[in-house]
Protein backbone atom coordinates (compact mmCIF):
# COMPACT_ATOMS: atom_id res chain seq x y z
CA UNK A 1 0.00 0.00 0.00
CA UNK A 2 1.32 3.72 -1.39
CA UNK A 3 2.13 5.93 1.56
CA UNK A 4 -0.78 8.11 -0.29
CA UNK A 5 -3.19 5.35 0.26
CA UNK A 6 -2.80 5.31 3.63
CA UNK A 7 -2.98 8.45 3.96
CA UNK A 8 -6.13 8.81 2.69
CA UNK A 9 -7.55 5.28 4.54
CA UNK A 10 -5.99 7.17 8.03
CA UNK A 11 -8.03 10.30 7.44
CA UNK A 12 -11.34 9.04 6.40
CA UNK A 13 -10.98 6.50 8.93
CA UNK A 14 -10.34 9.07 11.77
CA UNK A 15 -12.74 11.80 10.09
CA UNK A 16 -15.79 9.29 10.49
CA UNK A 17 -14.92 8.13 13.47
CA UNK A 18 -15.26 11.14 15.04
CA UNK A 19 -18.67 11.98 13.22
CA UNK A 20 -16.49 15.45 11.19
CA UNK A 21 -17.76 16.40 7.79
CA UNK A 22 -14.67 17.11 5.56
CA UNK A 23 -16.38 20.58 5.06
CA UNK A 24 -15.93 20.75 9.70
CA UNK A 25 -12.13 19.06 9.09
CA UNK A 26 -11.02 21.80 6.18
CA UNK A 27 -12.69 24.71 7.77
CA UNK A 28 -10.40 23.57 11.03
CA UNK A 29 -6.80 22.50 8.98
CA UNK A 30 -7.77 25.70 6.49
CA UNK A 31 -8.06 24.08 3.59
CA UNK A 32 -10.67 23.61 0.76
CA UNK A 33 -13.19 20.73 1.01
CA UNK A 34 -12.63 19.92 -2.06
CA UNK A 35 -8.77 19.39 -1.03
CA UNK A 36 -9.83 16.65 2.03
CA UNK A 37 -11.60 15.42 -0.84
CA UNK A 38 -8.88 14.62 -2.96
CA UNK A 39 -6.89 13.56 -0.04
CA UNK A 40 -9.46 11.28 1.10
CA UNK A 41 -9.82 9.64 -2.45
CA UNK A 42 -5.66 9.35 -2.62
CA UNK A 43 -5.67 12.03 -5.69
CA UNK A 44 -3.36 14.25 -3.59
CA UNK A 45 -0.73 14.25 -1.34
CA UNK A 46 -0.52 16.49 1.38
CA UNK A 47 2.81 18.34 2.11
CA UNK A 48 3.95 18.27 5.56
CA UNK A 49 3.00 21.35 7.28
CA UNK A 50 -0.80 20.36 5.77
CA UNK A 51 -0.62 16.93 6.91
CA UNK A 52 -0.06 18.71 10.44
CA UNK A 53 -2.54 21.10 10.23
CA UNK A 54 -4.85 18.01 9.77
CA UNK A 55 -3.89 15.97 12.21
CA UNK A 56 -3.73 18.86 14.35
CA UNK A 57 -7.70 19.68 13.36
CA UNK A 58 -8.44 15.89 13.82
CA UNK A 59 -6.78 15.53 17.35
CA UNK A 60 -4.31 13.25 16.53
CA UNK A 61 -0.26 13.18 15.94
CA UNK A 62 0.98 13.49 12.47
CA UNK A 63 2.13 9.70 12.17
CA UNK A 64 -0.55 8.48 13.53
CA UNK A 65 -1.72 9.51 10.04
CA UNK A 66 1.14 8.33 8.00
CA UNK A 67 1.54 4.42 9.37
CA UNK A 68 -0.36 1.57 8.19
CA UNK A 69 -2.84 0.89 10.72
CA UNK A 70 -4.65 -2.45 12.09
CA UNK A 71 -8.05 -2.29 12.69
CA UNK A 72 -8.13 -2.97 16.67
CA UNK A 73 -6.35 0.50 17.65
CA UNK A 74 -8.28 2.33 20.26
CA UNK A 75 -8.52 6.22 20.38
CA UNK A 76 -5.80 6.25 23.32
CA UNK A 77 -2.90 4.66 21.19
CA UNK A 78 -3.10 7.44 18.37
CA UNK A 79 -1.14 9.80 20.70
Amino acid sequence: MSLTSIVAQNLRIVRTQQKLSQAAVAKKARVSVSYISMLERGERTPPLNTLEAIAKALQVSPMYLLQKLSTGRSRSQRR
